[in-house]
């Protein structure tokens, strides 16, 4: 069990949203070791409370004061008015947790209204794997915490697709034909990290534009992956209008993408290496409650930033580059973002070992990096 730096509320409801297998059940069972675990994969259970979600009451103990978590909360959200319910009438704490917000919003169902704050769980971060960071092991298997203690990590990623297809995919209903699916979720691989072209997504699939742009819809809601949009507040320059896109964990994204033998590793390589850098930043930024927005930046004169982060604290860029070598050409669109907002902080973040410096821009090696983007984001 990693240390998770998640924080919560004491004395309030909370949702806990993320993909699966990011250790939510293992933290909240952990974390609250005296709550009412009711776990929605139960099936004798799941039956019972999916036919009558009044029953929900009976597995409370009268006069009770602590935690009460539901796992899995998206398999039935009827159960949110129960939940509702007891809150308003007993002051009943609850921790709801979901791999999927889909169902429940898709119902209608308003996440009580503001009676449970929402939070979300990431990858491991490099700073809660402490000792067992490996910066090698993240770029090739990610950050999921079921990694660190398999023997082939590389199959368990592999099943953890296929759980996904099976399991998450099959339950919702979200599509009939896993097969196109399945071809969907390569073709999107060769987009991680890229601006995103559905249209040329779909004709690599042969699935129609419609139906592509709705499994892109389902992996959002999933969890599983992010449309990144453009960063153009008050621009002066002319800016791309399309998002780009990434999976949520370089592991997860480097078992979806097939490599044949025309494929260069160092391809894959360093669009992981830029996964990594989003993965940490998402994380960072959402347990530290830093409320910044992520963006990229890019002109149509091909000037590009990977990551923008705008919030009340102020404005940050990074550009992430594989070499151990740093070149003028590297810093070339950092040194243009700073010419539109001299106000920002800049950061390369590169495969060598020394940290250095550039005009106004750092420039940090991805382990240091990965280890100070708490400090950065603060």
């Amino acid at each position: 069990m990693y240390a998770r730096i998640i924080k919560y509320p004491f004395n309030k409801s909370f949702f806990l949203f993320g993909p699966r297998g990011t250790g939510k059940t293992t933290w909240v069972k952990t974390t609250f070791p005296d709550a009412v675990f009711i776990d929605l994969l139960e099936s004798e259970l799941f039956i019972g409370l999916l036919a009558n979600p009044q029953r929900l009451e009976m597995h409370i103990p009268k006069d009770f004061n602590n935690w009460i978590i539901i796992d899995e909360i998206q398999r039935i959200p009827e159960l949110l008015n129960e939940v509702h319910r007891l809150i308003e009438k007993y002051k009943y704490k609850f921790i709801l947790t979901g791999s999927s917000a889909r169902k429940i919003k898709r119902k209608g169902y308003n996440l009580l209204a503001g009676r449970a704050l929402t939070y979300s769980m990431h990858p491991l971060t490099a700073m809660e794997l402490g000792k067992s960071f490996d910066l090698e092991f993240l770029l090739k298997y990610g950050g999921l915490p079921s990694v660190y203690s398999e023997t082939e990590p590389k199959k368990y990623l592999a099943s953890y697709v296929k759980t996904y297809l099976q399991e998450e995919i099959q339950f919702e209903g979200l599509t009939r034909n896993l097969g196109a699916f399945s071809r969907f979720l390569e073709s999107a691989s060769f987009s991680q990290g890229s601006v995103l072209n559905i249209s040329a997504v779909a004709r690599d699939c042969a699935v129609e534009r419609k139906v592509v742009e709705n499994y892109f819809s389902i992996l959002e809601d999933l969890l599983i992956a992010y449309r990144i949009p453009v960063f153009s507040e008050r621009a002066k320059r002319r800016m791309i209008a399309h998002p780009k896109f990434y999976f949520f964990d370089s592991g997860v994204y480097r078992a979806i993408r097939p490599m044949g033998p025309l494929d260069r590793p160092e391809e894959a390589e360093g669009i992981a290496y830029e996964t990594l850098i989003f993965q940490e930043l998402n994380a960072i930024n959402s347990y530290m409650e830093s409320a910044y927005k992520i963006f990229y930046w890019r002109t149509t004169d091909e000037m590009e930033v990977d990551f923008v982060l705008y919030g009340s604290k102020g404005i940050l860029a990074f550009e992430v580059k594989r070499s151990g070598k740093v070149s003028r050409e590297m810093t070339r669109g950092l040194r243009a973002f700073l010419k539109a907002y001299p106000m920002s902080k800049a950061y390369l973040i590169y495969g060598g070992e020394r940290r250095l410096r550039e005009d106004n821009i750092e420039i940090i090696p991805i382990k240091e990096a990965l280890l100070s983007l708490p400090v950065m984001l603060s």
